[in-house]
């Protein structure tokens, strides 16, 4: 019997994973998958994702699901970006008004903090400590930076965010897969295209150098976790190349890439859902985050021409 209880009716891997989705996502996934598999309308998923507004510009309400509690994120405001640019709704009014919260939690640098303090009292996913003074974060700066170039927003705040992204980047040399996906984000919209090509050809060697990227799925002995992340969480290449025309795609040959697909395709579980790897603190956490994850693998797996039915 499947983790949900219900077993999913035999098909492709898109049916399979429109049975899990429908089973147990959330209403906003649920349009999302709509939207990406089913030609569903944007108006749904932006009106679902209304929900988890603030009167501060910002999103809360456990919308990135390791935060809990009503009050505006980063985390949470740079997840609403994500959905808002995969629907083609990040422009005009929207990206005004998350860039007037963006710039009211910002640091002096003009980066964004992971967590600001007002997070304190509301159940928080261990790894993401709150503190009195965040520091400027390239994991939450990076991804809505490139968003926002992505969708040729301007606004001031965004001018000195990018220079923290362009100093946050060329200045890595040890670091860790998910700063690297941040850093990816960053690059593959930044405006700058040879200086981004150059950084980004020096984020692989370190990539490879570091062995942050799990290149044989079949032999993951061989590539270390990093420090702090759960037993099994590694990250394959196509974690960091979510598409074929991201600059992280060079960093790996065609039969590494191939690989990393074959796995992905293979992780689909017996309820038609993808797996997270990630540390599940609370009970609920697994349940509203698998949905993501599933659509995002189907996602990586259509960009890449793999077949999904």
């Amino acid at each position: 019997m499947s983790a949900t209880g219900v077993p999913p009716p035999p098909g492709s891997p898109l049916l399979r994973a429109e049975h899990f989705v429908r089973l147990t996502a959330r209403v906003l996934e649920q349009h999302l998958f709509t939207h990406h598999f089913r030609n569903g309308g944007a108006d749904p998923v932006e009106r679902a994702l209304d929900a988890y507004r603030n009167e501060d510009g910002g999103y809360g309400h456990a919308l990135e699901p390791d935060l809990r509690g009503p009050v505006s994120q980063p985390l949470h405001t740079g997840h609403a970006l994500r959905v808002l640019d995969s629907v083609g709704r990040c422009d005009g009014r929207r990206a005004e008004r998350v860039c007037g919260y963006l710039t009211s939690v910002s640091t002096a640098d003009g980066a964004l903090p992971a967590i600001t303090p007002n997070q304190r009292g509301h159940p928080t996913a261990p790894f993401i400590p709150v503190v009195d003074d965040p520091p400027g974060d390239l994991l939450a700066t990076g991804p809505v930076v490139g968003l926002l170039h992505r969708s040729e927003v301007w606004h001031a705040w965004l001018f000195r965010a990018t220079e923290f992204c362009w100093h946050a980047v060329e200045s890595l040399e040890h670091s860790h897969p998910y700063e690297i996906e941040a850093a990816v984000a960053f690059l593959d919209f930044a405006p700058d295209r040879p200086r981004a090509e150059a950084a980004a050809h020096r984020l692989g060697r370190l990539v490879r150098a570091q062995r942050l990227a799990a290149l044989d799925p079949d032999d993951l002995e061989a590539f270390p976790v990093a420090p702090g992340y759960a037993p099994g969480e590694h990250h394959f290449p196509h974690h960091f190349a979510r598409t074929p025309g991201s600059l992280a795609r060079a960093w790996f040959t065609d039969a590494e890439m191939a690989r990393s697909l074959d796995h992905l395709a293979r992780s689909q579980q017996e309820d038609g859902g993808w797996p997270i790897d990630w540390r599940q603190w609370a009970p609920g956490i697994a349940l509203e985050a698998r949905p993501m994850v599933t659509i995002e693998a189907l996602r990586t797996l259509r960009a890449y021409g793999r077949p999904i039915g």
